[in-house]
């Protein structure tokens, strides 16, 4: 049934009813009925509820998903280097995700980014890093913030921000971005 999944992405968005009436151009009384599995939506209206929560009709009803569970081998994973920062991207792509995992290594002297560099990521977007070894400094909208190995830290992503290793070590942390999950 699609009404408890409609459910459950309108919850993860932070969105009611209305704002999602709103944004899909479906009544707010009918959405209702398809969450509560009163209804099935036509492919049409199903169609404008997809939109409404920014995926594909396919997304929505899970018809690209093949599995339930998706792994992501070490050999296999997505790497990137730049100026004594590597991570690799620990979830692999799956059509609909609103979270990423990174593991990140900086070198000592290193940054995830230049300090005037625009933020990667959408609006509403939450981030939580946490400090597997070394010490990590988390520059957020121009406030500096110190981390030591095993302390976490989760901020709002759509900020400027950047990390930095001013240690003598390598740096490792782990980083998790929930895209547009933020709640006012």
């Amino acid at each position: 049934m699609v009404g408890p999944r409609v459910r459950a992405l309108r919850d993860a968005m932070g969105l009611s009813l209305r704002d999602l009436a709103e944004r899909s151009g479906v009544s707010a009384p009918m959405l209702s009925q398809v969450e509560r599995g009163e209804t099935s939506p036509t492919l049409a209206v199903a169609g404008k509820i997809a939109a409404g929560l920014e995926l594909t009709l396919s997304q929505l009803l899970r018809l690209d998903e093949g599995q339930h569970v998706a792994i992501s081998r070490a050999a296999g994973r997505r790497r990137s280097e730049r100026g004594g920062h590597r991570f690799e991207e620990l979830t692999p792509p799956l059509p609909g995700q609103r979270a990423d995992v990174s593991l990140h290594v900086l070198e000592p002297g290193a940054t995830t980014g230049g300090r005037e560099d625009p933020p990667m990521h959408e609006p509403g977007s939450r981030e939580t890093a946490v400090v597997l070894a070394g010490t990590l400094a988390l520059v957020v909208d121009g406030s500096r913030h110190e981390l030591q190995e095993g302390d976490s830290v989760t901020f709002d992503a759509d900020l400027p921000h950047h990390f930095e290793n001013e240690g003598q070590e390598a740096t490792r942390f782990l980083a998790v971005i929930a895209a547009g999950l933020r709640r006012s």
